[in-house]
């Protein structure tokens, strides 16, 4: 009985072995978050064999670069390609892992070059962190739809005003376009990918292994503001970020409820269960510590900020922050007191 299992293991192993592996490129933009790259090629390594060997047996990678020359992160380490611009049609899959959205540094002509003909090729391509951005100005975004940060949300509509974008979910798979906020939802892509290709259990043995949850899908909501609590609904989570990608402009709280598909009487009974306050009161307290922040942090004039955090002028700010803090913008700022958002129980 011992040597049929051990047989049938052997089998096993043989047919991961001979069966197609998945195949990944990593493009790197100068100055990429090496967090974006490492947790996917991680996910990949975890699923690829078995044990803790690192075999490239049931998922290959490759870092590509049109020269050899060292590719700085955003937090200075750098990563050495293995690999020049090789046929695009022998991956699965084209990643760019963006970084720093303002560097001043742009990805080079030969690597747009080789996005362009991979995409005539019908390879798909993915975009993780900034790296939406990268394939945006390439042009290789146009009829897709695009998932970003909510941290960079308005920057993505201010640069590509007709191009669908959301920060609702953790990733967006439109076609041969796949994008991603970043952080962990960088991990789950990377999970998807394994479970469609290698399977389920290798899929959640690599999560596992990383201490990350079970796979996350897509439309999973981002994270909320972290100035509160838990929030487990998903409408709030939702309407909660579109409040806190929108502080210099408010939204009024009708627009919020219609974009999360709830009337306005239904989004403040959800508030009220999960947060205890209405989505105005919620709206104006991350209004304030996001401001207490710049006053904290920042040089920035009082009325600047006030204008930042979208208060009509500096009055309304003072009347408001003192309300919240018991002291004024200017005291605060003097003193460096800081005194965490609470709210109550609902």
């Amino acid at each position: 009985m011992d040597s049929m299992v051990m047989g049938n293991n052997h089998l096993v192993s043989k047919q991961n072995e001979v069966a197609k592996p998945l195949s990944v490129a990593f493009i790197l933009a100068p100055q990429f978050t090496l967090s974006a790259f490492s947790n996917f090629v991680d996910a990949l390594r975890l699923a690829a064999d078995d044990g803790d060997f690192s075999r490239q047996i049931r998922c290959k990678w490759k870092v590509l670069s049109h020269d050899s020359r060292p590719i700085a992160s955003s937090c200075g380490l750098e990563v050495i390609p293995t690999a020049g611009l090789e046929d695009p049609k022998s991956f699965d899959y084209i990643v760019v892992v963006g970084g720093l959205l303002h560097s001043g540094k742009k990805i080079s002509n030969q690597l747009l070059s080789y996005l362009k003909g991979a995409a005539e090729l019908d390879v798909p391509l993915v975009g993780i962190c900034t790296g939406s951005f990268i394939l945006a100005r390439a042009g290789l975004m146009q009829g897709h739809n695009c998932c970003v940060s909510w941290f960079h949300h308005q920057h993505f509509e201010a640069e590509f005003p007709k191009l669908p974008v959301s920060s609702d979910e953790l990733f967006i798979i439109d076609g041969k376009r796949m994008t991603c906020a970043g952080g962990a939802g960088v991990t789950h892509l990377a999970a998807h990918l394994i479970e469609k290709h290698c399977g389920k259990f290798e899929a959640a043995r690599a999560l596992r292994i990383m201490l990350e949850e079970m796979p996350l899908p897509a439309a999973t909501p981002q994270p909320q503001p972290v100035l509160t609590e838990k929030v487990s609904n998903l409408v709030v989570r939702k309407a909660m970020l579109l409040i806190e990608r929108n502080l210099s402009n408010p939204l009024s709280i009708e627009d919020v409820s219609r974009k999360v598909n709830v009337s306005l009487r239904q989004l403040e009974r959800l508030f009220h269960v999960e947060l205890g306050m209405t989505p105005a009161s919620f709206s104006l307290k991350l209004r304030l510590n996001h401001a207490r922040h710049f006053l904290l942090n920042t040089k920035h004039q009082i009325s600047y900020i006030a204008f930042e955090c979208g208060f009509i002028g500096s009055s309304h700010f003072t009347r408001s922050f003192k309300a919240e803090f018991g002291i004024t913008p200017t005291e605060m700022r003097n003193r460096g007191t800081v005194k965490i958002m609470h709210h109550s129980g609902g």
